[in-house]
């Protein structure tokens, strides 16, 4: 599967993973609300830094509009842990260790950096509705500006 394969309206697949502190999370189980779901390359990583504070600093807008926001990377749980301590974030972050999730959204696969090929998680946002569909895709997120485009979207849903 590759993120092209996300349209709106299907449903998002289903997963359950381990969250910090030794938490777990069943994507549909939060039927009722909105989800945003975004894929980030590692933790405490510039650019991931900067995605995951901007989600937090709209975390009570984004509740205000009904949806949960969750960020999802490989990085494991306690990893999570002390990224979320030191940077005292107020999001969920869910562990996909072994890769499945990255894989059913679509979001691993051949990346280029500094003209080095490796395999690593696309930042993506995919937005899904209350009722479990997906209602929006973001492939391949600058993340300036992210967090303000993603609540604007659902505040329109």
């Amino acid at each position: 599967m590759t993120l092209d394969d996300l349209t709106p309206g299907q449903m998002a697949p289903d997963f359950t993973a381990p969250t910090q502190g030794g938490g777990s999370l069943t994507l549909s189980a939060l039927r009722g609300k909105a989800v945003v779901l975004y894929f980030y390359p590692k933790d405490d990583t510039p650019g991931c830094t900067v995605e995951a504070r901007d989600f937090t600093a709209l975390a009570g807008p984004f509740a205000e509009a009904g949806a949960t926001v969750i960020g999802v990377s490989k990085d494991s749980v306690a990893r999570h842990d002390k990224f979320i301590a030191k940077h005292d974030l107020g999001i969920t972050l869910v562990s996909d260790e072994g890769g499945d999730i990255c894989e059913r959204y679509g979001v691993w696969g051949e990346k280029k950096n500094y003209g080095k090929t490796y395999m690593g998680i696309t930042r993506a946002t995919v937005l899904i509705d209350a009722e479990g569909r997906i209602a929006r895709v973001w492939p391949k997120v600058k993340v300036a500006g992210h967090a303000d485009e993603v609540l604007a979207a659902v505040r329109a849903l």
